[in-house]
């Protein structure tokens, strides 16, 4: 029988774990769902839930006993370093998971990892549906985006206009060209007669 081996050392020293798990813990918290090592995954489930049941604990005594709701928010505060991460746990997490009697977070397995070969897993809150809030996320970025490709659009409508002036400056370059050959034409025309004239008149004087 194994006894008093509650937990996992992580190859760490015990402030040194306890950052990490308190990082992974805000992480959590902040993005609803997070990839790291099977190990990690499931030994975070040990401190984000007892976290979790305070923060609905806190909303229960809200009204009825506000000193017992900040007594829990300062509990939670000893682990959490991270104003933005108490004030989505308690608000927004708390009132998200309901009457849901524990069980907030699941584990799932994702495979090894390349290079080291370890087991690697994602951890999420149950309440949350990461496929339907990513979906909306990507719908409000495309909307936003559409001004920027209509600004795109009137671009290359501007450029092809200035390749449209660009080929008719080219077409009317040639034909200033043809004028100046006829004009060099007519000039050598003009001049040849002067040239033959000049040995016949030499060939008569002598």
């Amino acid at each position: 029988m194994v006894h008093r081996k509650k937990g996992r050392k992580l190859k760490r020293t015990a402030s040194h774990r306890s950052a990490l798990l308190a990082n992974l813990s805000i992480a959590l918290i902040l993005n609803k769902r997070i990839s790291t090592t099977e190990a990690k995954a499931k030994e975070l489930r040990r401190f984000i839930e007892p976290l979790v049941s305070k923060a609905k604990k806190a909303l229960t005594y809200r009204d009825s006993a506000p000193a017992k709701s900040i007594h829990l928010r300062r509990e939670a505060r000893k682990f959490l370093n991270n104003k933005e991460a108490l004030i989505i746990l308690f608000d927004e997490i708390g009132l998200k998971v309901g009457d849901r009697p524990g069980g907030y977070t699941r584990v799932l397995k994702t495979g090894n990892r390349y290079g080291d070969g370890a087991r690697t897993a994602i951890i999420e809150f149950v309440d949350y549906n990461y496929v339907k809030t990513k979906e909306e996320s990507d719908k409000a970025k495309e909307e936003k985006n559409k001004p920027e490709g209509k600004t795109k659009e009137s671009k290359k409508t501007e450029a092809k206009e200035e390749k449209v002036k660009v080929e008719k400056v080219k077409e009317e370059k040639p034909k200033v060209k043809k004028t100046r050959a006829k004009k060099t034409e007519e000039s050598k025309t003009e001049e040849k007669p002067e040239v033959k004239k000049t040995p016949k008149k030499k060939k008569e004087d002598k």
